[in-house]
């Protein structure tokens, strides 16, 4: 059968190309195509969806570049969104919508140097946003109360809004109160149109909803009382540098299930037998006085107080409130230096409230007599912070190692105590597994590497001063006072196994003085961090 030399040779030069694979073993080519094979594609949407739910905003960004399954699916299950809302974003905001279509919580920042977004891109927002339930908005200046109302018709399945730096007032929180029956939290920071003569507001449609309330550096924050007093099951109220008198509204709120209807425009009744829900109230640099503690007393289910540099309360408010909210769990105070609530008020919590579980005193002169019954009574007591007492020595600090069978976190700080309170803690409080000692200038360092050796598995947490050198206190009222002098070079912190080094010294000690001129509010924030781990506080300490 003959074959052309042109039919040969095309023969001959298909052999040629043929791809090397196909001189492979049936296994190596299998292996190879494995190899080569993206198994990512074959993962369905909803559980690319539920891997995407444990990253952070920028590892999302980055993984809906890989592919469009990747840069879909990131779109449709995204529900949180922050923004800067400068005007320039404004042309972007349809199509970033139509993408993120499903977004339920929203946050959008503008810094004070930039135009933000205005009413009419608030309104689009709304129109995208079907399903938002969470809003948050800081520095968005262009926004008016005209801009807010449109948009609180059309997000009426709003849940929780925060406002801050804004020029709206309360006309358009009105509108949000009116229109979205679901609120539960509001929270405002020093909004531009809350100012002396704005008209009241009043908690609308959400006075069954609304559940935290939150007011910081307002001006005329008594605007707010009518949305108190009327929120029927308002459980958290915190109230932080608002200027005005603030015992009137106290007693609103303290006497409203025994007056029933309060004289506010609220048009709620309330029946007798209706008990204030009220569980927490944050009070902090206010004018209140004891007649607001004596009206909180009302609130007999309150497990959450703070009462933070308020000069005018006394032992006579605290004593009021003790023998009243008996279900008590957290403490925080802090006197200000004022020396007004110290052993006869705390003594009264030690007798009324056994469920104390959480202990914060700055500044109060409480002694051996008022720490021995809390430690006797209070026998959950888990959490303790002691701060800037100039009462508080080796006898009190003894006493509750002694006592204290249930604490687990304690914080000393600017107390004059000395290494035989170390020394106590070193054989007490059996279940203590963190301690914290800062700016108590009788610890030596080597107190701190003592105790790690009595108890390994405590952590500790100290630093040293040596007295020789420029740390100066005064405790004769209470407080702690530096007094700026040179760093000397012999001064060591302790954070861990090891002493530090001298220069870590010297920027340990410049890094307490920078909390000293921050604020006396750092044994406060200590207890806030503790609390994200394991119910109330986390590992930071």
């Amino acid at each position: 059968m003959g074959q052309s030399p042109s039919a040969a040779l095309h023969r001959e030069t298909s052999l040629t190309f043929l791809p090397s694979s196909a001189f492979l073993s049936g296994e190596d080519f299998l292996d190879e195509i494995a190899a080569n094979r993206d198994y990512t594609a074959e993962i369905p949407d909803e559980c690319l969806a539920y891997i995407f739910q444990f990253l952070g905003p920028s590892d999302r960004n980055r993984c809906s570049l890989v592919c469009k399954q990747w840069f879909r699916v990131d779109g449709w299950s995204r529900h949180r969104l922050s923004l800067n809302a400068q005007s320039e974003i404004v042309s972007f905001l349809p199509s970033l919508f139509t993408r993120f279509d499903s977004v339920t919580k929203l946050a959008l920042r503008c810094s004070r140097k930039s135009i933000s977004i205005t009413d009419d891109d608030l309104l689009t927002i709304s129109i995208h946003c079907k399903n938002l339930t969470r809003l948050k908005l800081r520095g968005c200046r262009e926004i008016t109360d005209e801009g807010m109302s449109a948009f609180a018709q059309n997000s009426k399945h709003l849940r929780k809004l925060s406002c801050g730096s804004c020029m709206f007032g309360a006309k358009a929180l009105n509108a949000v109160l009116d229109h979205c029956k679901d609120l539960e939290e509001l929270s405002v920071k020093r909004l531009r149109g809350i100012h002396d003569g704005a008209e009241p507001i009043r908690p609308g449609a959400a006075a069954s909803s609304l559940k935290t309330i939150c007011l910081k550096e307002l001006v005329n924050g008594q605007s707010f009382a009518p949305l108190v007093v009327g929120s029927r099951n308002l459980k958290s109220l915190r109230i932080i540098h608002c200027l005005g008198d603030w015992d009137s509204v106290l007693q609103l709120i303290g006497n409203r299930n025994r007056n029933g209807n309060e004289n506010l425009n609220c048009d709620i009744n309330y029946s007798s037998s209706n008990n204030n829900p009220l569980m927490e109230i944050h009070l902090e640099r206010l004018q209140v006085s004891d007649i607001g503690l004596s009206a909180i007393a009302k609130c007999t289910k309150l497990e959450n107080l703070h009462i933070v540099k308020t000069p005018e309360c006394s032992n006579y408010g605290l004593v009021c409130v003790a023998e009243n909210c008996r279900l008590l769990r957290k403490l925080h105070i802090d006197g200000w230096r004022t020396n007004r609530i110290g052993d006869v008020g705390l003594i009264a919590v030690a007798k009324h409230c056994p469920n104390l579980q959480e202990l914060v005193l700055i500044g109060v002169n409480a002694t051996h007599l008022s720490l021995s019954a809390i430690a006797c009574n209070c026998s959950q007591l888990e959490r303790l912070a002691l701060c800037g007492s100039g009462t508080i020595g080796d006898t009190e600090i003894a006493c509750i190692a002694a006592k204290c069978m249930a604490l687990r976190k304690l914080c000393i700080k600017g107390c004059p105590i000395s290494d035989i309170a170390i020394e106590a803690l070193g054989s007490g409080c059996p279940n203590l597994i963190k301690i914290k000692v800062r700016k108590c200038r009788g610890v030596s360092s080597d107190a701190g590497e003592w105790l790690r050796e009595q108890r390994g598995s405590l952590l500790v947490n100290m630093d040293a001063f040596d007295l020789d050198y420029g740390f100066e206190a005064s405790l004769s009222d209470g407080g702690v006072h530096e007094i700026p002098m040179e760093f000397p070079q012999a001064v060591g912190q302790v954070t861990g196994a090891d002493a530090s080094t001298s220069s870590n010294g010297r920027l340990a000690l410049l890094k307490s003085k920078l909390e000293h001129f921050a604020g006396r509010n750092l044994v406060a924030c200590t207890l806030r961090q503790w609390s994200n781990t394991d119910g109330s506080f986390n590992s930071n300490l």
